[in-house]
C-alpha cells in the first residue's frame, strides 16, 4: 500500500466518522416514524464522496474542519434524500442500497417520500442555521443557493427527469453526458462549491480550477458507475447490478463499448488531475479522491 493510499483512507475514515457523528446529532432525539426513516437512510455508511469533498476542499485551502461541518452534512443529507427518491417505483424500483432494503421497503413509499422531502429542507435548515457565528448573511445565502440550484430543475431532478424517459431510447454522447452532468456532476460541483464558501477563503482562479477539477470528477465518477454495474456482483456494490441493462437505459458501455467507457473514465481523471495544479501540493487529497473515483469497486 502506498503511502499517498494509506493518507487517503484515514483521511476517508476520518470524514466518514465525522460525518456520521454530526449527522446523528441532528436526528438522534426524534422518534416518530418519519425520523427513524430519515435516520435509518442518511446513516446507512456509503461513501460519503460529496461531504468528503467539502473537506478535502477545506483542506487545500487551510480551513478547519468546523467550518465545513455543516456544508459537509447539507450535501450528505441531498445526496441521501435523493437516493431515496431514486429508489421509488416510479423511478427506478430498487430493492437494495448499500446491502440493506431500500427505505421504501424497509418502511412505506408514503413515508420513504416524506423522509426524502424531510432531508432535503432540513439540509437548507442547517445551512441556514447552524453555521458558525463568523459567517456573513451573504456566504449563508450563497450556499444555500448553490446547493439548491444543483438539487433543483437545473440538477439532479432536471437530470433524473431525463433519466427515467431515457429508457429504451438512443442517446447521443453528448445527450448521455449532459444528463449526467445535472444528475451526478452538478451535486458533485455544488459540494466543491460549498467547500469553498465554507472555508471563506475564495480566490476566483482557484475556485475556477476547483470546479473543472469538480466536473471532470463527476464524469469520471458515473461512467464508473457504469461500468460497474456490468461488471459488479451485488454482495460487492451493494445494490442491484445490471440494472440499465434490464431497463434499456443509456449508458457509457451501450454507447461506447466497455473498454471506451474505461478510457473515457482514465481521461477524465487525468484531466481532473491537471485542473489542480494551480493549488499546487495542498491539493493531494483531491488528488487522491480522483484516483479513488476511477479505482473504486463500489
Amino acid at each position: 500500500m502506498s503511502l499517498a493510499y494509506s493518507q487517503f483512507l484515514k483521511f476517508q475514515e476520518t470524514c466518514q466518522l465525522r460525518l456520521q457523528n454530526k449527522l446523528v446529532e441532528f436526528l438522534h432525539s426524534k422518534h416518530s416514524t418519519l425520523y427513524q426513516a430519515m435516520s435509518y437512510s442518511v446513516l446507512n455508511g456509503g461513501k460519503r464522496l460529496r461531504g468528503m469533498l467539502v473537506y478535502a476542499v477545506g483542506e487545500a485551502l487551510n480551513a478547519p474542519m468546523s467550518e465545513l461541518d455543516i456544508a459537509a452534512c447539507a450535501v450528505e443529507m441531498i445526496h441521501a434524500f435523493s437516493l431515496i427518491h431514486d429508489d421509488l417505483p416510479a423511478m427506478d424500483d430498487d430493492n437494495l442500497r448499500r446491502g440493506k432494503p431500500t427505505c421504501h421497503i424497509a418502511f412505506d413509499e408514503a413515508c420513504a417520500i416524506l423522509a426524502g422531502d424531510a432531508l432535503q429542507t432540513l439540509a437548507f435548515q442547517i445551512l441556514s442555521q447552524n453555521n458558525s457565528p463568523d459567517f456573513k448573511a451573504d456566504t449563508r445565502l450563497k450556499m444555500i443557493e448553490a446547493l439548491s440550484i444543483a438539487s433543483g430543475a437545473d440538477g439532479m431532478a432536471g437530470g433524473q427527469e431525463i433519466d427515467v424517459h431515457a429508457a429504451g431510447k438512443k442517446l447521443n454522447l453528448q445527450e448521455l453526458q449532459y444528463m449526467h452532468q445535472l444528475k451526478t456532476g452538478r451535486l458533485i460541483s455544488a459540494s466543491i462549491e460549498l467547500g469553498c464558501l465554507a472555508a471563506q477563503r475564495e480566490q476566483p482562479p482557484i475556485r475556477a480550477a476547483l470546479l473543472d477539477y469538480a466536473e471532470q470528477i463527476g464524469l469520471a465518477f458515473q461512467i464508473q458507475d457504469d461500468i460497474l454495474d456490468i461488471t459488479s456482483e451485488n454482495s460487492i456494490l451493494g445494490k442491484s447490478v445490471q440494472k440499465d441493462l434490464k431497463q434499456n437505459k443509456p449508458t457509457y458501455p451501450s454507447l461506447l463499448g466497455l473498454e471506451e467507457a474505461k478510457q473515457q473514465a482514465k481521461l477524465a481523471h487525468e484531466s481532473a488531475i491537471n485542473s489542480l495544479a494551480p493549488l499546487g501540493e495542498s491539493a493531494n487529497m483531491l488528488r487522491a479522491i480522483a484516483d479513488y473515483i476511477v479505482q473504486r469497486d463500489r
